[in-house]
């Protein structure tokens, strides 16, 4: 009898020497990725007005603000420093105006260039964890959730993109990797290197 009890309080404090951070699940996988400033950052999209290069117009989403018939653009001539030509004069239209100036604080309304949040990532699923020792890379979904209506013109929240980010085992548990490691990628990069699910 004792060496049963003996066994079973062994056994919790084993149990209880081990945190749910010691194990990369994908749940705990979901749960860091979620968590982190770079995943819950709000996409923003530049919005420059004025007489713009042909880098800026007519890119996909400056026409598709055009289409909603937030912006105008009209042939303008390029000044000094500005290429390459053509050049257009990016105006916001009187409904462009009321529209964007809703989604920006008052002090930002005037600014040039106008910085407006458009989306918020949302996060799918983990599709695969690799592990190798204390270093993982986690393989994720997630898509585009339009904020406001430039973001639904913007982003398609049907598009899902597919990630892979670096973990690393420290002694308190597994963390996303903020600095570039040996191998893998950080967050910020994973996001930026997306690319869409077929």
């Amino acid at each position: 009898m004792r060496k049963k009890i003996a066994s079973l309080v062994f056994g919790l404090l084993l149990l209880t020497s081990c945190s749910p951070r010691d194990f990369l699940s994908r749940r705990l996988a979901t749960d860091l990725i979620c968590l982190s400033d770079t995943f819950k950052a709000p996409q923003r999209f530049v919005l420059q007005t004025g007489v713009q290069s042909a880098e800026v117009y007519p890119s996909p989403e400056y026409l598709a603000l055009q289409h909603h018939g937030w912006i105008a653009a009209n042939s303008a001539n390029c000044p000094a420093g500005v290429v390459p030509p053509p050049c257009s004069e990016i105006l916001l239209t009187p409904f462009g105006v009321e529209t964007v100036h809703t989604l920006l604080p008052a002090g930002d309304a005037n600014r040039s260039p106008l910085s407006i949040p458009v989306a918020k990532r949302e996060f799918v699923a983990v599709t695969g964890i690799s592990r190798q020792g204390s270093a993982a890379d986690v393989e994720f979904t997630w898509r585009w959730v339009p904020l406001n209506e430039l973001g639904a013109a913007l982003y398609s929240s049907d598009v899902r993109y597919q990630s892979t980010v670096a973990f690393k085992q420290y002694d308190d548990g597994w963390r996303v990797t903020q600095k570039v490691p040996y191998s893998g990628q950080t967050l910020d990069e994973a996001l930026k290197n997306a690319e869409p699910v077929p």
